[in-house]
């Protein structure tokens, strides 16, 4: 199987700018996970999309739920916190909440766990399994302030749920 990433230039100001990013990845990713069920193979390639198609980033990558922490699964990046407790960080807090979490300065979030001393903004979505119970987390980081909104939760999500049906 060969891919090649769309060679669209995103912007990153604007909701018209990210949803048409978000269209572009979407038949991408599906490409991508069509007749995969590896979970390994499968969040190996949605962090290798993400970041490279998304601009403006320095870390993207998933993190699943053991017992009671978060263990480092694939991603794209510098290399990062192996465990983080549920409940702790953004990624732990996202787990205990249950909901996308998008934070714009992350030197403001209580509890921030710095894997990478420059990263500014952060979102965070939940992965869910077959029964709806979280499974892990998507993490998304840049050295931007404010790169984050809720239409980048949105996109995000929406990406997330093509996973999760391979969960399945």
């Amino acid at each position: 199987m060969t891919f090649t990433l769309s060679d669209n230039a995103y912007g990153t100001d604007s909701a018209d700018a990210k949803n048409a990013m978000y269209n572009d990845l979407r038949p991408q990713l599906q490409g991508l996970l069509h007749g995969e069920t590896d979970l390994i193979a499968n969040t190996a390639n949605f962090s290798s999309l993400v970041f490279n198609t998304m601009p403006g980033l320095n870390w993207a990558g998933f993190y699943f739920l053991k017992g009671d922490e978060l263990v480092l699964g694939p991603f794209q990046g510098k290399p990062a916190c192996i465990r983080i407790k549920k409940g702790r960080g953004v990624c732990g807090t996202t787990v205990v909440e249950g909901k996308a979490i998008v934070v714009p300065d992350v030197h403001a979030f209580p509890g921030h766990i710095a894997c990478d001393v420059n990263s500014r903004s952060e979102l965070v979505v939940p992965v869910r399994g077959p029964d709806g119970a979280i499974v892990g987390v998507f993490d998304l980081d840049s050295p931007l302030p404010n790169r984050f909104d809720q239409t980048d939760a949105d996109g995000i999500e929406a990406l997330v749920k093509l996973l999760e049906a391979t969960l399945a």
